[in-house]
């Protein structure tokens, strides 16, 4: 019986010792370590962080970092893709929402339940602004910024004070309404973390080619809309152009065009430095369709000393839906298309907007102010 009781002891030790090896490998594993935070592009590789903006890329890097499952910006948490996830390094995006806890600190959380922390703080960034869907908005009615980092409490600001009553602030989207004493010019958003001047104008009123205020040129001024009816779109800045009508597919529709002489008022609007540094300007306009455009070319001279059949060819499809926006086109672009490169000349230029293209198009389209503008403020 003794030996019975012997031979159950020692198993029962070597169970114990065995347990207490593999515990002991367990525990002298290699720890995961944090050397330091870089920038991912490799010109820069040697730029180290100890901070970084919303939604930027950075290279955590270490040793034994294989098993991360998931890492910590504050309380955010960040999108890991596996393939980015090697044993010296993590490639991770910071999270673009802001935190309701701010630590500074970057927390690693691994297969096993380790957590490995690091002091790394985000920095919070100031609204961005992209575009508007409509430049031209009137007093009372709602306009829509498109852009980022719309952190309420928030103000919207036109130039000359007028302050906006906001109706949506998402993700990417601010909605406001357009107070009376809106004037034209930029658009400052300003949050807790800063203000930004946006580098679009509010009714931007430079270098409008073709406005029709008043129309000029030498083709149908019955197309100009001064006091719309029941059905036509509202006015947003003087009078517009409507094309309601059936065309053709390959047919010849001049809507406005004309040589400089014949478009006095407006022909000299595009400033020279568009003309030298087409890269630093767009081609904007307001559209409004009440049907598709959805087949034909609509065709742009802007800046020709004459007239360019080889034109700029804005292409379908587009539909706004019964609603104004704005187009917005890099001049470098329309310029890349014409068959002689525009030249200044202080006589001014060539403009045209043609409807020609393949395909007939049942067409209910509405345009307006037609300009050539700085992409930039600065």
């Amino acid at each position: 019986m003794k030996s019975i009781h012997k031979i159950i002891l020692t198993a029962l030790m070597l169970v114990a010792t065995a347990s207490m090896i593999t515990s002991c490998k367990k525990d002298s594993s290699p720890m995961p370590v944090i050397n330091y935070i870089r920038v991912t592009n490799p010109v820069s590789s040697d730029s180290l962080l100890v901070s970084a903006n919303q939604g930027q890329l950075i290279a955590i890097v270490g040793t034994n970092l294989q098993d991360a499952r998931e890492v910590w910006f504050n309380d955010q948490q960040s999108r890991l893709t596996p393939t980015y996830i090697s044993s010296t390094s993590i490639l991770v995006s910071v999270p673009s929402s802001i935190p309701d806890t701010v630590t500074n600190t970057l927390t690693i959380v691994f297969a096993n339940g380790y957590r490995l922390k690091h002091p790394f703080s985000v920095d919070i960034s100031k609204p961005s602004l992209n575009s508007m869907v409509c430049e031209f908005v009137n007093a009372g009615d709602v306009a829509t910024i498109i852009g980022n980092y719309f952190y309420e409490p928030l103000t919207v600001t036109f130039t000359g004070g007028a302050t906006a009553q906001l109706v949506s602030v998402q993700a990417g989207v601010l909605q406001f309404k357009v107070p009376a004493n809106a004037q034209p010019g930029p658009i400052t958003v300003q949050t807790n973390f800063g203000k930004t001047e946006s580098d679009f104008w509010f009714r931007d009123p430079r270098n409008q080619f073709i406005n029709s205020d008043p129309y000029e040129g030498w083709h149908d001024p019955s197309l100009v809309v001064s006091n719309p009816g029941p059905g036509d779109p509202p006015l947003i800045s003087g009078n517009y152009i409507r094309v309601n009508k059936k065309l053709s597919s390959w047919s010849w529709n001049e809507i406005a065009d004309g040589t400089a002489s014949s478009m006095p008022l407006h022909s000299k609007n595009i400033p020279d430095d568009a003309i030298l540094h087409p890269e630093k300007y767009y081609l904007k306009f307001e559209i409004c369709t009440m049907k598709p455009y959805n087949n034909g070319m609509i065709r742009i001279n802007a800046g020709t000393s004459v007239q360019d059949n080889s034109n700029y060819q804005w292409a379908p499809p587009y539909d706004s839906k019964g609603q104004w926006q704005t187009v917005v086109i890099p001049y470098e672009e329309v310029v890349a298309t014409y068959a002689v490169k525009p030249v200044v000349n202080p006589d001014g230029y060539w403009a045209m907007l043609l409807m020609q293209g393949p395909g007939d198009l049942d067409a209910d389209i509405s345009f307006d102010s037609f300009r050539v503008v700085p992409k930039s403020n600065k």
